[in-house]
């Protein structure tokens, strides 16, 4: 598996987790965490050849 796949599942991971969490700050972390696998993944992405440079957002 790549290991942007891998980067997206952590992502997904944490999405689980902030709709699951009972508090506001539980919830506002575990959505930055997933945010910044999800950023991850498309540098990942993008060194593995998988995207061009113009393809990936900002």
């Amino acid at each position: 598996m790549k290991q942007s796949q891998h980067y997206l599942e952590r992502a997904e991971n944490c999405a689980t987790l902030a709709e699951q969490a009972e508090n506001k700050p539980a919830k506002n972390r575990y959505k930055r965490m997933e945010e910044a696998w999800r950023a991850l993944a498309e540098e990942q992405q993008w060194l593995d050849g998988e995207v061009a440079p113009q393809e990936r957002t900002a």
